[in-house]
């Protein structure tokens, strides 16, 4: 008789009784994993003649690809863009607390700030795989210092700059070093951002239009350079105009390179996006649709006074302000609720709200091969949701490292 013991020595774990996310559509099949990846279990029947050494009954839950959140400040009293001697265990605070959201991947963002901030802050910044212990850091996103006063939003004026005769040799005294960097958000209406921005691209670095005034000519000029991203659609920038219709013209734009797709981050929280904004978004360009938090050190602490880089906030309900302002900055929405607030305000399919937090962060890093998805050989690093799109439990390579104790599994 054939063993049922598998070529590799690794224990297998298949999970039943779910709905699963994939190829784009929810549909009833186990999952099968092995040493943290999505195992193909024709493979395992067939050529190894294996089965699962363990067996987890989901109880019918949908089983989803991990939320990646490619923007977010802080949380927890964790401010990313304060320098501090121990901003390593801030990092590991939020990624352990941003488990319980659906979160398995995230890009600590800093704000516009001094130069100094910076070459402190970015040599402790760890790009590193999730675990137990928090989600895996993805890398920086760098939101300003190269920005428009404009435009500025949430940041300090007297922090923003623009760009010298040497341009990128002026980023990278600006910020240090790109070695652990991302994204950067920058206005490409700034003279010799375009060098820049094709610089950052040469080195895989994913450049984002934001805090911004560029017209649609301009934003067209910085894709065609390089640029994949919009950071947070319609805040920050011009508004639509039919005659103009600046950086948000991207969505419909007629001048985006072939095979290049244009991403846009969306703060789905119902305080920065009125909802049929939200919806005229979608049903636009709803492939480059990106979920991001934009959430502050505020984010899971009671409302009141937190901080922004260099600015104090100040949490009111839902909404953060400029403390003594009505300038918004920044959220205290979580990931989950931003998902569950999209699929409400759009009226799209679970998949579709489901995506826009897993597979096109993804597609915009270019890491869709590995994470985004629960196709075979991915990582599997996945979530087990309710009906209601709830976060039942999280898994990162295949392991539990959250779970929602009424779950009772």
């Amino acid at each position: 008789m054939p063993s049922n013991k598998s070529v590799s020595d690794a224990p297998i774990a298949q999970f039943t009784n779910c709905r699963l996310l994939r190829g784009r559509r929810l549909q009833r099949e186990d999952l099968w994993v092995r040493e943290g990846k999505i195992l193909n279990p024709e493979k395992l029947f067939f050529d190894e003649k294996g089965s699962a050494d363990v067996q987890l009954d989901c109880k019918g839950c949908i089983l989803a690809p991990g939320f990646i959140d490619v923007q977010i400040n802080g949380g927890f009293g964790v401010d990313f863009s304060l320098a501090t001697d121990d901003f390593r265990s801030g990092i590991d605070l939020v990624g352990r607390k941003i488990l319980s959201h659906g979160v398995t991947s995230f890009c600590p963002t800093l704000v516009t700030s001094p130069p100094s901030v910076y070459h402190q802050i970015l040599p402790q910044i760890d790009v590193r795989n999730g675990g137990a212990h928090g989600a895996g850091v993805l890398g920086a996103h760098m939101e300003g210092p190269f920005i428009s006063k404009e435009k500025k939003g949430a940041h300090p004026e007297h922090c923003i700059r623009t760009f010298e005769e040497n341009a990128f040799q002026d980023l990278l005294a600006t910020y240090g070093s790109l070695d652990c960097v991302r994204i950067v958000t920058l206005a490409p209406e700034i003279k010799r951002s375009s060098e820049v921005i094709r610089e950052l691209t040469k080195r895989g670095i994913c450049v984002s239009l934001g805090h911004s005034v560029a017209n649609l000519s301009q934003a067209e000029e910085a894709v065609q350079h390089g640029a994949t991203f919009i950071t947070h659609l319609f805040n920050a920038m011009l508004p639509f105009h039919h005659r103009d219709p600046g950086i948000v013209g991207l969505l419909t734009s007629d001048k985006i390179p072939a095979g290049r797709r244009v991403f846009y981050g969306m703060i789905s929280d119902g305080i920065h996006t009125n909802p049929a904004a939200l919806r005229i978004a979608h049903r636009a360009h709803p492939k480059g649709m990106v979920l991001v938090t934009d959430a502050i050190a505020g984010m899971g602490l009671a409302p009141g006074r937190h901080t922004l880089g260099q600015q104090v906030v100040e949490i009111d309900g839902l909404n953060t302000y400029i403390a003594g302002t009505k300038t918004l900055s920044g959220s205290v929405a979580t990931m989950d609720t931003c998902v569950r607030h999209f699929l409400e305000a759009t009226g799209c399919s679970v998949e579709t709200a489901l995506e826009a937090a897993s597979l096109h962060p993804a597609q915009l890093l270019g890491i869709e091969d590995r994470k985004g998805t629960l196709n075979y050989d991915s990582d599997a690093d996945f979530l087990m949701l309710d009906d209601s799109l709830h976060v039942q439990a999280t898994y990162i390579a295949g392991e539990e490292v959250w779970r929602r104790d009424a779950l009772g599994m």
